[in-house]
């Protein structure tokens, strides 16, 4: 529905600075991509929300910014309160009023409470509420209300003083509802005193209430019962899509939706209809986006979301785990071993567990502990670890005597010491933290800092913003510096291709790299 923008999120490096040359008191620096000072800001507080949105704050007015940092539109006696995009929250004291992130002020500051959705606001003032669209550029009261607030879908669910529940927005303004919830993005599912139903973004009824249950499965499919007949209904915006309809007995059991005919089970569901068809089946299991199907003759197999066989039926093993590379973990017998998709034993079962085989690697548990072995069963790394992770650009995080270290394919650790936690992030890098602090390693395991900083965040490539107490400053991959840490706000104005630093001392840093500070320790050394 709406995105939240939060101002100030960093994360956390070592730095090495002298403070020789002397400028001028400013509050904002604006530097180029490669870090050459461009200009100098007036003061103000400066916030970037979204790609192109840049926001002053000062003296209790509220500016929009072009992309030189100059004023185009003021708010005069408004703070910034939170960007919901595309809306802008500012609050006057204990009041708040809306902007459009093109500038222009759509409700004042007058009212308690806002809430946000793309096309409208609806804001609260005591217990009266109002709602401004957007594509009529206008504000309309829509009654008084315990409650109200915007649906996913865009509609307004209001509360009443009886309990009973309102569409304002909808063409019937006055109808009670004895409960409404919006699961989806595009319906919200209605109980009435005849039973449930789903109503769309415009509050009209896609499927009247008439159905004894409706249960939201994911995205916008829902399973229904309406007495003795189940239903699968894709509920889309316009319409609900009755995909399938059966009398025989539907039912979701150990996170599975099954079909019974006369008493046995038959059907593995999928959200619209059939995955699996067959005789024979004892129970189904979910495994990750898989299932083990155990059939009445002692055989289990290995099922996809697209319903076809990963592991053909089998009495070789009695549960099977998603595979990689060919192998598959599983139960056999007492043990955990691996066998291949046509259930043949490829890794006998000599472990209490096993995990995926990852970059010619799996990780196997012997009592407490874990090593990895490859295709051949070499144990290549011994059992050591409490808990393990897969390989990945041939490194893995591994847990030892409570604290983690990063490892390579020959078991050897990367780092000086192991830390309290290690994450693989989103761009490949780790972050690592002990003691409260942070540091980072390349996907190659390089370091890039130790955990010294509070808080770390890669940007870009070569631009690594850093924080130690309430001091700011950028990195680059091989630990030098680019900003000193010493401002007391770094933006990333990416869209514009700037960065902006905030500073209030007098004293701007020398920056000095690794190889300077070297040289000039060197040369002091020799004097």
């Amino acid at each position: 529905m709406h995105k939240l923008y939060l101002y100030r999120f960093f994360i956390t490096l070592l730095l090495t600075v002298l403070f020789a040359r002397v400028g001028s008191t400013q509050t904002w620096e604006v530097f180029d991509n490669d870090f050459h000072l461009e200009k100098k800001l007036s003061k103000g507080e400066i916030f970037l929300l979204g790609n192109n949105l840049r926001i002053n704050v000062w003296d209790n007015d509220l500016s929009f910014l072009d992309a030189k940092y100059e004023p185009f539109t003021v708010i005069e006696d408004a703070s910034l309160y939170q960007f919901l995009e595309p809306w802008i929250i500012i609050q006057n004291k204990d009041k708040f009023g809306a902007i459009h992130e093109y500038g222009e002020q759509v409700l004042p500051a007058i009212y308690d409470e806002i809430d946000s959705y793309y096309t409208r606001l609806l804001a609260r003032l005591g217990d009266e509420y109002f709602v401004y669209d957007r594509g009529k550029r206008e504000t309309t009261p829509i009654g008084s209300y315990v409650s109200a607030r915007i649906a996913r879908n865009g509609q307004v669910i209001a509360q009443n003083s009886d309990g009973s529940f309102s569409l304002p927005l909808s063409q019937t303004p006055e109808h009670r509802f004895i409960s409404l919830t919006d699961p989806t993005d595009d319906v919200i599912v209605a109980r009435e005193a005849s039973g449930l139903g789903l109503i769309n973004m415009e509050g009209d009824y896609i499927l009247k209430p008439v159905i004894d249950e409706i249960s939201h499965l994911e995205d916008n499919y829902f399973y229904a019962k309406n007495s003795n007949e189940y239903l699968l209904i894709n509920a889309l915006s316009t319409t609900a899509d009755i995909r399938y309809n059966s009398f025989h007995r539907i039912s979701i059991e150990h996170d599975v939706m099954v079909e019974y005919i006369h008493g046995k089970l038959r059907r593995i569901m999928k959200n619209d209809g059939i995955l699996l068809d067959i005789v024979g089946m004892d129970s189904v299991r979910r495994s990750g986006n898989y299932f083990n199907v155990h059939f009445r003759d002692g055989t289990t197999g290995l099922l996809n979301k697209e319903g076809d066989w990963e592991v053909k039926p089998t009495k070789t093993a009695t549960g099977i785990l998603p595979g990689n590379e060919g192998a598959y973990g599983a139960k056999i017998g007492n043990g955990f071993g691996f066998i291949n998709a046509f259930g043949d034993t490829i890794v006998s079962p000599e472990f209490d567990q096993v995990k995926v085989f990852s970059e010619g690697m799996a990780s196997v548990k012997t009592g407490t502990k874990w090593g990895y072995i490859n295709h051949q069963q070499d144990l290549v790394i011994p059992y050591q670890y409490s808990a393990v992770g897969p390989f990945k650009n041939g490194l893995a995080i591994v847990q030892i005597d409570g604290k983690y270290d990063l490892i390579n394919k020959s078991g050897k650790s990367l780092l000086e010491s192991p830390c309290k936690r290690i994450s693989r992030m989103m761009d490949e890098y780790y972050l690592l933290e002990d003691n409260g602090l942070f540091g980072l390693a390349k996907p190659d395991g390089t370091i890039i800092s130790q955990p010294v900083f509070e808080e770390i965040r890669r940007e870009a490539k070569d631009k690594i913003l850093i924080r130690k107490g309430d001091k700011y400053g950028v990195i680059k991959e091989n630990g030098d510096f680019e900003l000193p840490l010493y401002y007391n706000a770094i933006l990333f104005d990416n869209k514009n291709a700037k960065i902006l630093a905030k500073s209030k001392a007098e004293e701007v840093p020398e920056i000095l790299s690794k190889k300077e500070l070297k040289k000039r320790r060197k040369e002091k050394k020799g004097a």
